[in-house]
């Protein structure tokens, strides 16, 4: 089960925070709450939040300020703006700051509601798209991450060591082709192999283990007998422009 999403929110208004508390904490959001400037500028820059939830008008460092930096730092954060500043001038600078949204007061705690969940999905399919461009494989029941180096195989994270990983992923990046061991521990493990090719044989019957329903009758990695070792993906498993192999 994913941990509950962090939201923080920095709002004067005992009332509207309270509301705000309990509306999300319902929806199983883990809320933590500010109500001045200093303490939510304070809290923001000790941990990683999913997301924000911003007053402007606060006492100490406003909310603009506060928008500022949240924008300075290498992890981005979704903020909504909520605010009784309800000019156009207010709106467009809170969002050139850089806000994903902004809702005047009176606003009604549903449609915030609605719109974080919805900033949540559109950051999820960014993430998606980031981590497609740098290299995930989705072969539909097997995802191979590069960037947290993850291996997902029916939904559940299957534990891999690094090695096993390197191996793994150079495997699924050329889907077909037939590797001898010699070559797998040239370009897997590079000039820091001691040309003991075992070593091949083990790796590849621990990922058998990890990722095979049937290890004796391997899916993905096969042996090509007196040649070496290919992966092999079923036609129907194949998305987002991978080569089957033939």
């Amino acid at each position: 089960m994913d941990a509950a999403k962090k939201v923080l929110i920095i709002e004067d208004d005992k009332g509207i925070a309270e509301i705000l508390r309990l509306h999300l904490s319902d929806e199983g959001y883990d809320i933590t709450h500010a109500a001045e400037g200093h303490l939510g500028a304070g809290l923001l820059q000790e941990q990683q939040w999913d997301a924000l939830i911003l007053d402007l008008m606060l006492p100490g460092i406003d909310g603009l300020e506060i928008c500022r930096r949240a924008r300075a730092m290498t992890h981005y954060t979704p903020i909504i703006i909520i605010s009784a500043r309800t000019s156009e001038v207010h709106r467009v600078l809170g969002l050139e700051l850089g806000a994903d949204d902004y809702l005047p007061k009176p606003f009604s705690v549903l449609e915030l509601i609605a719109r974080l969940k919805a900033l949540f999905r559109r950051q999820k399919a960014m993430n998606m798209n980031s981590r497609m461009e740098a290299g995930t494989l989705n072969l539909d029941t097997l995802i191979i991450d590069p960037v947290a180096r993850e291996v997902w195989l029916h939904n559940n994270l299957v534990i891999l060591t690094r090695r096993e990983f390197d191996l793994l992923y150079y495997f699924a990046k050329h889907p077909g082709k037939v590797f001898s061991r010699l070559n797998l521990l040239n370009q897997v493990w590079g000039y820091q192999h001691d040309g003991y090719e075992h070593t091949v044989n083990t790796h590849i019957n621990r990922l058998r283990l990890k990722i095979e329903v049937n290890p004796a009758e391997p899916l993905f990695i096969k042996t090509v007998w007196g040649k070496g070792y290919k992966f092999s993906v079923p036609t129907h498993l194949v998305k987002n422009n991978e080569t089957p192999d033939t």
